[in-house]
């Protein structure tokens, strides 16, 4: 009954006028042909596909090759070539050229016939990008379920958006400068000359200056390195850097941004028992098996209130697509503000829905891109997980390099920043030297001595490794890192890293 009744209804809209402007149209290409400096007004935003009639798509086009080959295209040339081309009449002749010319109000007012004519093509086509989205729902000619034809609608509306914007264009040096001067003011008044976002990591952000608007940041290494926890401790610390910039300017309001953490490995709750364990001091194993006492579970509850309020949000969906990462980012930007993305991690994301990548590289490549776009789009740092391939494991040194990063061409060009995580304790644990490998007993005991001694040397220590940066130095910074708590921090020579 209810699909009966809506049927009158759907005609009536398909027997509506698609938006055109055909008046425009005549008199944006009279203005030309009058006087071809009227061109510079609409090149940056105007083509042939978007004139409603072919016919003024075609004479737009002739018209736009002639004045960007430094040639003149008036009513004589045009007709020249479309009669060497034999497509006058197609265009309606000398008599339809000399129309267009009678058809031009005043070349002032090139620019507004031509936003004209670009904004009935814009609403055209979300009409066809409605009536797609309505066949698909039906059903017809399709096996997408419901979630996927969204995120499909979603990332078409984004494509539209991004061709449709009037964004971009030159921006004065002097509003470039008075932007520099205001980074260069905030990292003057913050503690230790962090212009971005705190890590939360005293060297780190002393080396970088923070996370940066606009950065897409990469943070690679091996499984057991601990990549996780070290991307959790700067989501941790970027929170409370939002919350504590906060309450200085106004104790009784809430902060006005967050970050935002898409967890595809870990849900939500083993992320949370993660921080716990870190900020109250309890293993996390010991958590997981209830081998935890009142004293501890109180700690736990106490700490759960300490860093409850802070504005950081988790989205466990496993392999998110990017155009639904970017609709959810654009809602919590719009709802709470937003400073900081983290994925954990690229390899796990799908790039749009819809889209068929012919290899791993081209779609690792398409989510690099997309993440970059994001960053951009929404002017915050995206901080971005990522694997690296088996080679470390096959070298003596097994320091990470930019060609271990797996499908790394795509990664390390896309990246402003890219850095690994790299621990010599782990590598060496699985070094002990065995007895049976030994001619004597004293040769053993002696390699057992060296091994504790290097042990020594490397414990509780983790290097972070940057090795690209657009905007600055490259180099080592030294991390402090607790394993029973999976826990990083600034690394202090005279102490134990608290």
């Amino acid at each position: 009954m209810n699909t009966i009744e809506s049927q009158p209804s759907l005609l009536g809209l398909s027997q509506r006028i698609p938006p055109s402007n055909q008046q425009a149209e005549q008199a944006l290409l009279g203005a030309l042909l009058a006087n071809n400096k009227a061109y510079e007004r609409v090149s940056e935003f105007l083509a042939p596909e978007h004139f409603v009639d072919p016919v003024h798509g075609r004479i737009f086009a002739a018209t736009a090759r002639r004045i960007e080959a430094g040639q003149l295209a008036d009513a004589v040339t045009l007709k020249a070539e479309f009669e060497h081309s034999g497509v006058l009449d197609e265009v309606g002749g000398t008599t339809y050229l000399a129309q267009l010319l009678g058809a031009m109000v005043g070349i002032i007012n090139a620019g507004e016939y031509g936003r004209a004519i670009y904004d009935a093509w814009l609403r055209r086509q979300l009409i066809d990008l409605g009536e797609t989205v309505v066949n698909n729902a039906f059903g017809a000619g399709t096996e997408l379920d419901g979630r996927a034809q969204i995120e499909i609608a979603e990332q078409e509306l984004f494509n539209l958006a991004e061709r449709g914007g009037g964004d971009g264009g030159f921006i004065t040096f002097e509003r470039a400068l008075t932007e520099a001067i205001q980074n260069a003011e905030r990292a003057f008044h913050r503690s230790g000359g962090v212009s971005g976002l705190s890590t939360g990591l005293r060297d780190l952000d002393k080396k970088t200056g923070g996370l940066h608007p606009s950065d897409l940041v990469i943070l690679a290494g091996r499984p057991g390195m601990g990549k996780t926890a070290l991307a959790t401790k700067i989501a941790f610390g970027a929170a409370r850097a939002i919350q504590a910039e906060g309450r200085a300017a106004d104790p009784n309001v809430v902060p006005r941004g967050s970050v935002a953490m898409f967890s595809l490995e870990m849900s939500a709750e083993q992320l949370a028992t993660r921080l716990l364990a870190e900020e109250a001091r309890i293993s996390g194993d010991r958590i997981r098996r209830g081998d935890i006492g009142q004293k501890d579970f109180d700690r736990f509850v106490q700490v759960s209130r300490e860093i409850g309020s802070l504005p950081l949000h988790i989205d466990d969906t496993p392999a998110i697509t990017l155009s639904a990462m970017r609709t959810r980012c654009r809602r919590l930007a719009r709802t709470k503000g937003l400073s900081l993305i983290v994925v954990d991690y690229l390899q796990l994301m799908r790039p749009a829905a819809g889209a068929r990548p012919e290899n791993r590289v081209l779609e690792i490549s398409q989510i690099t891109q997309g993440l970059k776009a994001i960053a951009k789009e929404l002017a915050v740092p995206v901080l971005a997980l990522s694997q690296l391939s088996r080679a470390v494991e096959s070298r003596e040194d097994k320091r990470p390099l930019l060609s271990d990063l797996r499908e790394s061409g795509s990664i390390e060009q896309d990246a402003d920043v890219v850095t690994f995580v790299y621990r010599d304790e782990y590598y060496l644990q699985q070094r002990a030297p065995k007895q049976l490998g030994f001619e004597n007993e004293e040769k053993f005991h002696s390699a057992v001595e060296k091994w504790q001694r290097d042990m020594e040397q490397v414990h509780n220590r983790a290097e972070l490794l940057i090795e690209k940066n657009r905007h600055g130095a490259t180099g080592k910074i030294d991390l402090y890192f607790e394993g029973e708590f999976t826990r990083f921090a600034d690394l202090d020579l005279h102490h134990d890293g608290d």
